[in-house]
């Protein structure tokens, strides 16, 4: 069973007691599990061959309607969501310089439905050292979003996909493909993944939607006939067709956004899983 299917029956368990206001928010628990676990893979830093770090310390930001609505549950929300991203850790074999924690707190510049996830690496005192790993008070000043300082010597470019820090950046494909076409290995190959089913991608633009005529048709009531659109290409993009419900990419709301390999697009109640490789 999954991390996040496990998160949420640990959390429909408490649906009739003090959680079920928190499943009225436009902001689901899910998503915030998934955008945690999302932090973690995007600011993973390897000290050595058999140590990962990732952050241990979150901050998820959201709209005041969504503050309100969640923060009464803040420290039953967080404690679950902190187990969440242990299992998650295990599961990926990451470590943690310290405690993992995750407050919620208000972003007056987000509206309902939206929210940021900011994360930092912490170091514990008592935290035992790896090899390789830096001491506690070699972490680097300033803020959310960064990963420590002291990691072993790195070439003097970055690697690709490698993002200067986290919350303030644009969020950087997993390391970058070159255009699709022919090259010196092959060419890009695109696809996506419904319900375990996948759909090749075999023209510049691929419609989804309800309707018989799209390109890939998804049978749920929340989707409209022609929902969004997706192109491939350096980057490739999803763009909403005037639906009903909108789309929702990597945990954020939006009409237009950037794919990367992995990112997860919610149409309606359903998950489209988007896939990108060389071939």
């Amino acid at each position: 069973m999954g991390v996040l299917k496990r998160f949420e029956q640990r959390l429909e368990g408490l649906v009739n007691g003090t959680f079920a206001k928190v499943f009225k928010s436009e902001v689901q628990p899910v998503e915030i599990a998934g955008a945690l676990q999302r932090e973690c893979d995007n600011n993973a830093t390897i000290w050595n061959r058999d140590r990962t770090v990732v952050p241990n310390d979150f901050i998820v930001e959201l709209s005041a309607p969504d503050f309100e609505r969640l923060s009464p549950y803040s420290g039953q929300l967080g404690d679950e969501l902190a187990g969440m991203v242990r299992d998650y850790a295990k599961q990926q074999r990451y470590t943690f310089m310290g405690p993992i924690k995750v407050n919620l707190e208000k972003a007056d510049d987000l509206d309902t439905g939206l929210y940021r996830v900011r994360s930092r690496t912490l170091a514990s005192s008592s935290s035992q050292q790896a090899p390789g790993a830096p001491a506690p008070g070699d972490q680097r000043p300033g803020g959310y979003g960064y990963p420590p300082a002291a990691a072993p010597p790195m070439p003097s470019a970055p690697p690709p996909g490698a993002r200067p820090g986290g919350y303030g950046y644009p969020q950087p494909a997993t390391p970058q493909r070159p255009a699709a076409g022919p090259t010196a290995g092959g060419r890009t190959r695109y696809w996506i993944e419904i319900n375990g089913t996948r759909h090749q991608i075999s023209r510049p633009t691929l419609v989804l939607g309800r309707s018989t005529e799209a390109d890939v048709r998804i049978d749920d009531p929340g989707v409209s006939r022609r929902h969004c659109e997706i192109r491939t290409g350096t980057p490739s993009t999803i763009q909403d067709l005037g639906s009903t419900n909108g789309i929702v990419v990597d945990g954020q709301h939006t009409t237009r956004a950037t794919l990367r390999d992995g990112s997860r697009i919610v149409v309606g109640s359903t998950t489209v899983l988007y896939r990108q490789a060389e071939g």
